[in-house]
């Protein structure tokens, strides 16, 4: 298999190009629009063919490059039926099996972070966009995020994956690439906690700033990336 982990500096965002073999066809995981060129020529030096970009949910702190990758080389746009963006191509459902020419991603719904989020479970590991991130967990607090909803997601359906399933998450502020669930359950600070109720207190006492590209970000991400019409 052919896997790399690609960083946004900007963002913080980790994006995924996923393909089964050499010469095969391949898949972008939360692509960032300003990386599009360097995702363009990685695929046509490891010899692949993307056929499919894949956000996780509608981002508020990157532009994505679904928009532009899909004018690039005509490939899919895909994301969860739940979201509002119109220009996506195909949407899945929680427990739909998305396949690439030899690779099996499952759709895994966990709303919390926005109401639309999913993770995609593969083989080992489980990509978790923003709901579960190394030793945190997204924010609930704009988008329709909901605490409790985000509780539920991470400890009645990613913490029911085998421990060693691999945790890939959509961004890192401190370095971390990659965890485990095992990790996670012992090691999160954020999920000691024994209760929904307790967790929802401790997300909602955050006070975290607005993401700085919200404004800009979230309407050109209901149109894959696509900036709003100047009037």
């Amino acid at each position: 298999m052919i896997f790399r982990q690609l960083f946004d500096h900007a963002s913080s965002t980790y994006t995924y190009l996923l393909a089964s073999r050499p010469g095969g066809e391949a898949l972008l995981v939360d692509p960032v629009k300003e990386n599009t060129a360097q995702y363009l020529q990685l695929v046509e030096q490891l010899d692949l063919r993307l056929v499919m970009a894949v956000d996780t949910h509608t981002h508020a702190d990157h532009v994505t490059a679904l928009g532009a990758l899909r004018d690039a080389t005509a490939c899919t746009t895909w994301m969860g039926e739940q979201s509002r963006a119109d220009c996506v191509s195909m949407r899945f459902k929680d427990g739909e099996r998305l396949r690439l020419d030899g690779l099996v991603l499952q759709a895994l719904y966990t709303p919390g972070h926005t109401d639309e989020s999913y993770s995609l479970l593969m083989d080992d590991r489980v990509f978790t966009g923003d709901v579960l991130l190394i030793r945190g967990t997204g924010r609930t607090d704009f988008q329709n995020g909901d605490p409790e909803k985000s509780w539920d997601s991470i400890v009645n359906k990613l913490f029911r994956l085998p421990e060693a399933t691999l945790v890939y998450p959509g961004h890192d502020y401190k370095g971390w690439t990659v965890s485990s669930i095992g990790e996670e359950k012992r090691w999160n600070p954020r999920l000691q906690v024994k209760t929904a109720a307790e967790y929802a207190a401790i997300m909602n006492n955050l006070k975290l700033p607005d993401p700085k590209l919200m404004d800009v970000a979230v309407p050109a991400n209901l149109r894959c990336g696509n900036p709003l019409p100047q009037r």
